[in-house]
């Protein structure tokens, strides 16, 4: 039953990467959130959770979706309808969320990776904005506009909440790995 239940909450944070892209971004980190909780149910054979996502992660991450998502309710229609960029930024977080991954490698004590792993997930969606900004179609929010960060916190909050609930899973699979060799 594990299996099936990694399966599911991995093919939830697919969508919700590809919803992070869409004109329904709004629903990516709710998805994301859900994905975070169905792993939270996963058990091997002697009932032990697989990843250690306790209460405290899921309501710390659940506060957190009901900001993104009531901010991005807030924002005015044409904003919200806007998906220019969004793979930029989507794919920076992901990049970020990567290399924050990959500090698991350098033995860095296991709280802080946490903290690294978010903090290189905004970096990433931050670089993938400035990116697009430098293309024919993002120079009316480049950053000298006025517009960078207004558009950057409208369409990159949802997809760092998103891409950093799943970094937070994979974080913990690898401290859980780690544990057991």
């Amino acid at each position: 039953m594990a299996v099936v239940i990694v399966t599911i909450s991995c093919l939830m944070w697919v969508a919700a990467l590809a919803l992070t892209m869409s004109r329904r971004q709004m629903l990516a980190p709710v998805v994301s959130y859900l994905a975070l909780l169905v792993i939270s149910f996963a058990e091997d054979a002697a009932r032990y959770q697989l990843l250690p996502v306790n209460g405290v992660i899921l309501t710390g991450w659940l506060a957190m979706t009901l900001v993104v998502t009531a901010v991005t309710v807030l924002q005015p229609q044409v904003l919200q309808a806007q998906r220019r960029g969004t793979a930029y930024i989507t794919a920076g977080a992901v990049t970020g969320m990567a290399l924050g991954l990959s500090a698991f490698s350098f033995g860095i004590a296991e709280h802080l990776l946490y903290s690294i792993m978010v903090l290189l997930t905004v970096i990433g969606a931050f670089a993938g904005m400035l990116f697009f900004s430098r293309t024919p179609k993002g120079e009316d929010v480049a950053l000298h506009t006025g517009r960078f960060f207004r558009y950057m916190l409208a369409k990159g909050f949802p997809t760092v909440i998103t891409v950093a609930m799943a970094g937070v899973a994979a974080l913990l699979a690898l401290a859980v790995s780690r544990e057991i060799q």
